[in-house]
């Protein structure tokens, strides 16, 4: 079994700790709320609420929040997905209830000042301009636009200058009362505690917090059509991403398919698209498949960057690469070396213990257990080379891949 314990508050906030022999420890309180679920033109709110959340509370001012940890050496960040929010802290061993505490009073007691506001739209601007200076990342999110176009998932997290500049408090207090629903936050925790004081420490900190479950549906995913589009851009090198919808979190093939993801353009060097573009035909320096399953959808995507004269070549590699897959079935020993591989990277990822405590977080969140390493290993090796042309042949159908490319401009 997955070593590890879960405590449910009264108001349904639950506590789940994992028990390590160390003096360092980790925190994180996940929300279920993300940018799928802001309203029509408030694209980014979300995000926008992660930033103000540092700022003031009822009882603290910015500076006594962000020293509230750092006085103690401890880190603090937060972030945003399309489904949830996310703080996390890493302090030492005795620092739990300080930690805690700060959490509970920027998630529960923040007052969002009409200033802080002006100065936080400012920097979240900064942001979207620089994001746009980065074509690489760029692309991948203006590649979830056009997969889910008119639908939440494919706003940018970041939101648009026009939405960002037009939040006001009630819209902050509107997204967190209709998405911060107390049975669907979580706060995870990593360290050398004992359960009981664990629980005491917790209930004395949450329990006070009022239950608030909130009556949301997030928005089906719509109809999906492939599409390409090509656009012109000031930059040097062409940038590409091809790929598809893919299978929710709940999905029977997601396992399959984050080996096959992995086998196919996952990290290392070893994948199929970096051994034969980058390796064999040296045309593309970064080059990478990716799959990241959601709730009720997924996204599975093929990035790379190259010369504008190397893009078709790269393109019909690519394609290649792809219809290897559908047309032939992994060899076992192939097959045997992927799973390895893939087991492998999941058993070093454990090493980080704060990305292991956010991973077994959100898994409580979305499926109410976590899986102990011995389950997600037999899960893998439960794959079959059969299964595995299956998924390719629905996730890889060229009539089914959309294609955003990215190109310089000419010199006029």
């Amino acid at each position: 079994m997955m070593d590890y314990q879960v405590h449910a508050l009264q108001n349904g906030i639950r506590i789940l700790h994992k028990p390590t022999a160390s003096n360092i420890s980790h925190a994180c309180i996940i929300v279920n709320a993300g940018s799928r679920d802001e309203a029509n033109s408030k694209d980014g709110l979300a995000h926008f609420i992660e930033h103000l959340l540092f700022k003031k509370t009822e009882r603290r001012n910015t500076n006594q929040i962000l020293n509230r940890l750092e006085l103690v050496g401890a880190d603090l960040n937060a972030y945003t997905t399309k489904e949830y929010t996310c703080i996390h802290a890493s302090f030492l061993k005795p620092h739990l209830e300080r930690s805690l505490d700060l959490f509970e009073d920027i998630v529960f007691h923040s007052v969002f000042p009409e200033d802080e506001m002006v100065k936080e739209k400012d920097v979240i601007l900064d942001e979207i301009s620089s994001y746009h200076d980065q074509p690489d990342e760029a692309i991948n999110d203006d590649f979830e636009d056009l997969l889910f176009d008119g639908h939440p998932l494919g706003r940018n997290i970041l939101g648009t200058a026009q939405s960002v500049r037009s939040f006001s408090q009630k819209d902050i207090f509107d997204f967190i009362g209709e998405n911060y629903s107390t049975d669907e936050i979580i706060i995870g925790i990593c360290g050398d505690y004992d359960f009981k004081t664990l629980i005491r420490v917790s209930e004395k900190i949450f329990s006070k917090i009022p239950g608030n479950k909130t009556q949301r549906e997030r928005i089906k995913v719509n109809s999906y059509k492939a599409k390409e589009f090509r656009f012109k851009k000031p930059i040097n090198q062409s940038h590409c991403v091809i790929g598809n919808r893919s299978f929710a979190m709940h999905h029977e093939y997601k396992t399959g398919f984050l080996l096959l993801n992995n086998l196919l353009g996952g990290t290392g060097m070893s994948s199929r698209l970096n051994l034969e573009i980058r390796e064999k035909h040296g045309i593309a320096y970064t080059i990478e498949s990716n799959y990241s399953p959601m709730s009720d959808t997924g996204i599975f995507s093929i990035y790379f960057g190259t010369d504008p004269d190397k893009l078709p070549k790269a393109l019909q590699l690519v394609e290649r690469e792809l219809k290897k897959l559908r047309d032939n079935k992994i060899g076992p020993l192939q097959l045997r070396q992927a799973k390895q591989k893939f087991i492998g990277q999941i058993a070093l990822g454990e090493e980080n213990r704060m990305g292991l405590l956010i991973s077994m977080t959100k898994s409580l969140l979305d499926y109410g257990r976590v899986d102990s390493l011995e389950e997600v290993f037999n899960k893998i090796n439960a794959v079959t080379a059969h299964q595995l042309q299956e998924i390719a042949n629905q996730m890889f159908e060229p009539t089914l891949l959309s294609r955003l490319i990215f190109e310089p401009q000419e010199d006029s």
